[in-house]
């Protein structure tokens, strides 16, 4: 279903055959099951960008890292003459990426739905540079499916161009487009297919068992000679008893009837244990620690903070700087680059406890390298008058200074 930024724009998903449309009966199935998004994997089950967020580790998996992204503050930053940076506010870029991309959808939206899509599409994400005198206004998501991306064979410069509603393509420069980039064109998603499909297929194999009392099969066994219609009504009697509606019901069976139970086989026993396994097959291609998705089985006191670190420094930071790079490449121009720059803060994520933050930020005042406010303003406090001075210990002084 579009977006109303893409009906606006006149947008509208298309997919991108690799087989032509004159392709050979052999072919054809194939290439009208891409037409429609529809990928079959090895099991048989269809695995589209879609139908895999029903699978809840995929799901689980999208949503770790696009709300991870959305929710780190995102600012543009100016150079200072000293080297140092501030934050560029009075710059109309600034309010579009902290603050709100366009009227209709802020930027913890924006940033969600952009690293949903470059995680489930291979051509990644897009969004629409809307300028007015070539200044920037707004930015506007474009489905991915709505999107190809060629190359231009003189000067290599990507070129994008854009199906909208009524059939015709539009052509948009480099500069137009605001583009995220899975690695070789390949998203996480794709690469972690069959997976997600092994994964469905266990779903549906768990739920059918559970359907049933979440009880193995047995075997009635009935005198020899009872006619066909004796059977049916044996059997409906112990399934009106025990099955999935009444499970806890009492079963009366003719003289000479036995009940023998089937027991669970080894590969059911295993089926759990193939399950969290499975759960850990998915997270790879994202980079995602097992104890994020809530599979806690090699989770303990003792590491569960290095797998914190882990997933900010092996998995999220390089999807953050794809985006500080994406927006330099097409939002700022080649003399803004030399002054400005944007850049997601994530301490949020890195923060410790209470107890160990405090002692952090006394160390960081004492030796001069924050001052006070600085700390009160990382905490979301508001600064006390003389707290902008920096302490330096007294060990460090030069000799005299303290007289």
């Amino acid at each position: 279903m579009l977006t109303k930024a893409a009906r606006l724009l006149g947008f509208e998903r298309k997919a991108s055959p690799s087989v032509s449309p004159d392709a050979t009966d052999s072919e054809s199935t194939s290439w009208l099951a891409e037409i429609f998004g529809a990928r079959r994997s090895v099991t048989g089950v269809s695995v589209t960008p879609d139908s895999a967020m029903r699978c809840p580790t995929a799901y689980a998996c999208v949503a770790v890292l696009s709300q991870a992204v959305a929710q780190l503050p995102l600012h543009l930053y100016g150079r200072t003459a000293e080297g140092g940076k501030v934050r560029a506010t009075k710059h109309p870029l600034h309010a579009l990426l902290s603050d709100q991309p366009n009227d209709w959808t802020s930027a913890f939206e924006f940033r969600q739905a952009m690293m949903s899509s470059a995680l489930r599409y291979d051509q990644g994400a897009f969004a629409w540079i809307g300028r007015v005198g070539g200044e920037i206004q707004e930015l506007v998501q474009i489905p991915s499916p709505a999107v190809s991306v060629e190359t231009d064979p003189y000067t290599r410069e990507p070129i994008y161009k854009v199906t909208e509603r009524n059939g015709r393509q539009r052509t948009y420069d480099r500069t137009d487009i605001l583009h995220l980039k899975p690695l070789d064109g390949i998203a996480p998603l794709t690469a972690a297919r069959e997976a997600i499909a092994v994964m469905m297929v266990m779903e549906r194999h768990a739920a059918k068992l559970f359907g049933k009392g979440a009880r193995p099969s047995g075997v009635l066994t009935l005198p020899k000679g009872l006619s066909v219609e004796a059977l049916r009504k044996a059997a409906a009697s112990w399934n009106r008893a025990h099955g999935a509606e009444g499970a806890s019901g009492t079963a009366f069976m003719e003289d000479g009837t036995t009940w023998q139970q089937l027991q669970f086989s080894s590969v059911d026993a295993q089926f759990m244990e193939l399950r969290r396994e499975q759960v850990i097959d998915i997270a790879r291609p994202f980079r995602i620690p097992p104890p994020l998705l809530q599979e806690l089985g090699r989770a303990t006191w003792s590491n569960t903070e290095q797998l914190g670190q882990q997933f900010l420094t092996l998995c999220l930071m390089p999807w953050l700087k794809q985006w500080e790079g994406a927006i330099r490449r097409s939002l700022l121009n080649a003399d803004e680059r030399q002054t400005y720059f944007a850049e997601f803060l994530v301490d949020d994520i890195v923060r410790a406890d209470l107890a160990a933050r405090m002692a952090a930020y006394a160390q960081a005042i004492t030796n001069g390298v924050l001052n006070p406010n600085e700390v009160r303003a990382m905490e979301n406090r508001t600064p006390y008058p003389g707290g902008e001075e920096f302490r330096r210990p007294m060990n460090t002084e030069k000799p005299g200074a303290a007289e």
